[in-house]
């Protein structure tokens, strides 16, 4: 068997154990998380994916239709403004199925993080999941849900990764430390390789795309686990005081550190070399996932390239602070996201693998910049 990402990243590390990869194994022992991707791919690769024999298509008025989508814009606008102010770019239809996405995505989240969290029961979850069967049956509860049922009549969108983005919510209500980093890779592959999964059919890829579909979403899912990595990183101290460590045990335990470490919040030497073998990880998947985000349609590659550069600089924040996460949370300024939209959108037509990457030191615009670009850059400046 091929050498899997999760090992790659494993060598990062030092450990006198080689084996740091999944062990949730299936077919073939192919770790679960692959497998899933495989599968989801296959089916969203599908331009006329079967909704099902219960779904019943509704056709929602243009006016109901346009103030669902419009309160799914203002949310994203309001809570992801880099990826918002990206998705400008996209096509009209793709930019609504995104927002779409994302306040489903927020939503669950806000289940288990939002301020009604302490209300949070394993009943709840079940019936948020009736209502995604729901929502893929043509049968929403809300203009929220409507929007996505809308979504899933027009993109070839499967369940399954909606399904397993709550089974980590469930995961978040079960467990408050992952003894290894196989355990921590699951969960990251829950709440927000996931992420990734339901955006590629929506996304959409380049019809002269130099990889395949599969590569695509291996793309998508690194992207996803570096983000949620990067998270984790940025939110140590936060989460401590919830009682919650969200880092290997085992990992931890080999840089002479455990949990009284991170709750004392104090900045030792151990901490800072384990800080730096936490982000060399994090900037690995972030390495994998380029390939596959230069893959996609090409009005769609801005919005993930932004992502990808916005929580690369988070990490870069971090060490700038010291390696300091335990009482400071890293951030990245407004000048900074307003620099790295054109930055992002150039990035974003190097398709080649061996492209060098684009830095703000490094890279000089040379051409003139779309009327669109310079638009959505004003938008920014308003909004950051």
């Amino acid at each position: 068997m091929a050498t899997s990402l999760v090992d790659k990243a494993a060598s990062l590390l030092p450990s006198s154990n080689p084996r740091l990869c999944p062990n949730h194994r299936s077919r073939d022992e192919i770790p679960y998380t692959q497998l899933q991707v495989r599968e989801i791919a296959k089916s969203q690769s599908r331009p006329n994916l079967s909704l099902g024999k219960d779904y019943t298509r509704v056709d929602f008025s243009s006016a109901f239709l346009s103030e669902a989508y419009e309160s799914c814009r203002h949310l994203c606008s309001e809570y992801a403004k880099t990826f918002y102010l990206g998705s400008l770019l996209m096509t009209e239809e793709r930019r609504k199925a995104i927002w779409a996405i994302y306040v489903w995505c927020r939503r669950t989240d806000e289940l288990v993080d939002g301020p009604n969290a302490i209300h949070m029961t394993a009943a709840v979850l079940d019936k948020w999941e009736e209502r995604l069967e729901d929502i893929f049956s043509g049968r929403p509860f809300d203009m929220l849900d409507a929007a996505l049922a809308h979504t899933v009549q027009k993109f070839p969108l499967d369940i399954k990764p909606f399904r397993d983005m709550i089974e980590g919510m469930r995961m978040d209500t079960r467990t408050c430390r992952y003894q290894n980093f196989e355990e921590l890779y699951l969960y990251c592959y829950y709440v927000a390789g996931t992420v990734g999964l339901m955006s590629v059919p929506v996304m959409g890829i380049a019809a002269d795309s130099l990889a395949s579909i599969q590569r695509v979403y291996d793309a998508a899912l690194n992207l996803g686990i570096g983000n949620q990595l990067t998270n984790i990183l940025r939110d140590v101290g936060e989460d401590g005081l919830r009682g919650r460590v969200y880092l290997p045990q085992d990992e931890l335990a080999q840089f002479g550190l455990c949990d009284d470490d991170v709750l004392s919040r104090k900045i030792s030497d151990r901490w800072k070399e384990f800080m730096k073998a936490q982000i060399r990880r994090a900037r690995f998947y972030f390495k994998e996932a380029e390939e596959g985000a230069s893959q996609l349609d090409k009005a769609s590659r801005w919005p993930v390239w932004s992502s990808l550069m916005l929580y690369r600089e988070i990490l870069d924040e971090i060490e700038n602070n010291g390696f300091d996460n335990l009482t400071r949370r890293a951030y990245v300024g407004r000048g900074k996201k307003l620099l790295m939209l054109p930055l992002a959108y150039t990035r974003s037509f190097l398709r080649t693998s061996s492209a060098r990457i684009v830095s703000r030191t490094s890279l000089k615009i040379n051409f003139p910049l779309p009327t669109e670009l310079l638009a959505v850059a004003l938008i920014g400046s308003q909004q950051f």
